[in-house]
């Protein structure tokens, strides 16, 4: 496994990490011994960021990460959690106070009296150029409440703004290879500032892996049913925004260009993690078998410019002029 500087934060963290909104259930229901043997099997094969947040089955990844934590004291993980989404979605609900609530439910949860990493969950836009919410931030990084903090976002935009602000150590955005506007400015100013780069959704929600079909349906409670259009959350969540039939029809020409030995998912993955300027790559892993299948992503060579070319040839084709403008 590859690792990295993540940013900021100056901690080293593996190339591949693991998402776990999918152990809050928000993708059909996981047992919590499935979601303990993830968290097992991540950590065997060398994953040492977890990435989760307090509304995740509303505390329940958390929960599940924190016991873990403390059955294995001596791992050397960096979790990053998220905080925002309890509340609508307005600049007002930014506060100190609310801030502090926030992270003393989720030091409770993890059970660490300083969390690793906080990032806003993709809030609207007015915060990020709100001083008062990132003096706030400041404040609670005075106080060891938090040791870094960090932006999830939404748009490019939003991301160059938070990556502007000096306190800021990472941005997670969604990149992957049918979202890739983030290579053309976010990447290079995250790198001159020295900001990490959280790379999430990178199979585009399981379309990368190559195994849907236009015929593939989804559980009830699963977000790639009821978000398809974008009704719970932004679209840009689910799919990475792009038409499911869409989609499939693309990911099948992405299959292709998979390397002998390696998986459509596997490719996906350190396509990204292979790209100059991201830290750290958070696909999700609903059993062991694809917790240890992402993670080899983390340690493969250089796909070469055959694959680099011909995502930018699929993307082109398929996605560029409705997806770019976009996000």
């Amino acid at each position: 496994m590859q690792h990295r500087i993540l940013g900021r934060t100056g901690r080293e963290v593996s190339v591949v990490g693991l998402g776990t909104w999918q152990l809050g259930a928000d993708w059909g229901e996981v047992d919590p011994a499935d979601a303990r043997a993830v968290l097992d099997a991540s950590a065997e094969a060398g994953v040492t960021f977890f990435d989760t947040a307090d509304v995740y089955g509303d505390g329940r990844s958390e929960t599940l990460i924190g016991e873990w934590l403390r059955d294995n004291a001596g791992a050397q993980v960096t979790v990053a959690t998220k905080m925002g989404r309890r509340v609508d979605q307005e600049l007002g609900n930014y506060t100190l106070a609310n801030f502090r609530q926030w992270t003393d439910r989720s030091r409770r949860n993890l059970g660490v009296d300083t969390l690793d990493l906080v990032q806003l969950h993709c809030p609207p836009t007015a915060v990020f150029e709100s001083d008062e919410v990132f003096d706030a931030l400041n404040t609670l990084v005075a106080e060891n409440v938090i040791q870094n903090y960090g932006v999830s976002v939404e748009e490019t935009a939003q991301a160059l703004t938070a990556i502007a602000r000096p306190g800021t150590a990472t941005v997670q955005i969604i990149l992957n290879a049918f979202r890739l506007k983030p290579l053309d400015d976010v990447l290079p100013a995250a790198l001159d500032a020295g900001v990490g780069i959280i790379a999430r959704v990178p199979l585009a929600s399981g379309l990368l892996s190559g195994k849907y079909t236009e015929q593939t349906t989804f559980a009830a409670d699963d977000h790639r049913n009821f978000n398809r259009s974008g009704d719970a959350f932004d679209v840009g969540e689910t799919f990475s925004g792009v038409p499911f039939e869409k989609g499939v029809a693309a990911a099948q020409e992405f299959a292709a260009l998979a390397p002998e030995g390696l998986s459509p998912a596997q490719t996906a993955i350190a396509w990204i993690a292979q790209l100059e300027g991201v830290s750290t790559v958070i696909p999700g892993a609903r059993d062991v078998a694809q917790a240890a299948s992402n993670a080899v992503a983390g340690s493969v060579d250089d796909l070469g410019d055959g694959v680099r070319s011909g995502v930018e040839r699929i993307y082109d084709e398929y996605f560029r002029a409705a997806i770019h403008p976009r996000w």
